[in-house]
């Protein structure tokens, strides 16, 4: 005799399908899923539809890498900002918190990760090519590296500079204000706000 199907199978996918995402686990997945459940029909299409278009509709910027509906993306396009200063970070979520302070306003260029030898993450990894291609069109002043301050952002962070060293540019490092070991979407737009502020050079050019 099999057993009894406690819960639906068309629930069961749902519940298995959010669990795989990070930092969401069997529980709250299962809370989740309940909740969409209980929800009007309506709020369930909108989110599937919204799922589906999803890959579809957002592509990378060719310039600065990050997720847009357009091309170039709308901080790239934006004439009122600094094209000759370059922000690299590593994810979209970087780019939102530093753009939350409305300290800076020049552009980015987003890594999509960092060096971790460990994970088989290398500098053909991460879009370290396409931000020397930007720095080679001779139209940048200044690097400002924002990478975290975990061991693989400081590691990246120290790739990128021993990379950038033969060009005649600017190189910062996003200063005081975040912890040693903390991610730089975790801290608050005012300390975030004040570690723009101060970034300091990390290599003096010729």
């Amino acid at each position: 005799m099999s057993s009894m199907q406690i819960i639906p199978p068309a629930l069961e996918r749902l519940i298995k399908s959010l669990s795989s995402l990070p930092g969401v686990g069997a529980k709250t997945a299962t809370r989740l899923a309940l909740n969409i459940l209980r929800r009007p029909v309506s709020d369930a299409r909108e989110l599937a539809d919204a799922l589906a278009q999803l890959h579809s509709s957002i592509q990378l910027c060719s310039r600065c890498m990050t997720f847009s509906e357009t091309d170039p993306c709308a901080v790239c396009a934006d004439q009122r900002r600094d094209a000759s200063i370059i922000c690299v970070v590593e994810q979209p979520s970087d780019l939102m918190a530093i753009e939350k302070t409305d300290g800076y306003r020049g552009h980015y260029h987003i890594l999509h990760g960092v060096l971790s030898p460990v994970d088989g993450i290398g500098p053909e990894e991460i879009k370290i090519k396409e931000l020397l291609a930007r720095i080679q069109s001779n139209t940048v002043a200044e690097v400002f590296i924002a990478t975290s301050s975990t061991v693989p952002g400081e590691a990246t962070a120290s790739y990128l500079i021993d990379r950038l060293q033969p060009f005649p540019i600017r190189l910062t490092r996003l200063a005081c204000g975040i912890p040693m070991g903390m991610d730089i979407k975790y801290a608050d737009q005012y300390t975030l706000a004040k570690a723009i502020e101060s970034r300091s050079n990390v290599l003096k050019n010729p």
